[in-house]
């Protein structure tokens, strides 16, 4: 009786021992500065190394290589939002899941004067804001809403866009 108690105890414990626990991966909230280029403490210059670090919920990450398609980057799929480490600039999406410094994402063609002045350039879909660390790309529904907004350290004449 004793050495099927003792053999019982000892597979139920080497099971658990081959159990593992895991770890869901959280982020801090997304802030956004718009004004500033500046999520939470990073730029669009910020290294993949920065950006993993302070978010470590990525959803998938591409290394900087010459055979990277976009330049590489670290993505946040799940909330909205990716960093093109290559190219130096941030995109978000219309379901991010953070807080905007202004409220831009779904505003107005006509109503953005007050917080950015004239745009820099502007297209049917999109225009572009000249700003203190470098651009920002706002465009646009077929309803005139914001849904999408890059921002760069870029130039207008230097930026290179993943399309």
């Amino acid at each position: 009786m004793k050495t099927s108690v003792l053999l019982l105890s000892g597979l139920l414990y080497s099971c658990l021992s081959v159990a593992q626990l895991k770890t869901t991966t959280v982020c801090p909230p997304f802030v956004v500065d718009i004004l500033d280029g500046r999520i939470n403490e990073l730029d669009p210059r910020s290294t993949i190394g920065e950006i993993r670090s302070k978010f470590p919920c990525f959803t998938s990450t591409e290394n900087e290589t010459d055979s990277a398609r976009c330049g590489g980057g670290v993505f946040y799929k799940s909330h909205d939002i990716y960093f093109y480490t290559g190219r130096n600039y941030v995109e978000i999406g219309p379901a991010f899941k953070g807080k905007l410094s202004i409220p831009l994402m779904g505003a107005t063609r006509g109503s953005l004067f007050k917080w950015l002045g004239h745009p820099y350039i502007k297209d049917v879909n999109w225009d572009a804001f000249q700003t203190s660390y470098g651009i920002l790309l706002l465009y646009y529904s077929k309803a005139n809403k914001i849904n999408r907004i890059r921002f760069s350290t870029e130039s207008t004449g230097s930026i290179r866009i993943c399309e």
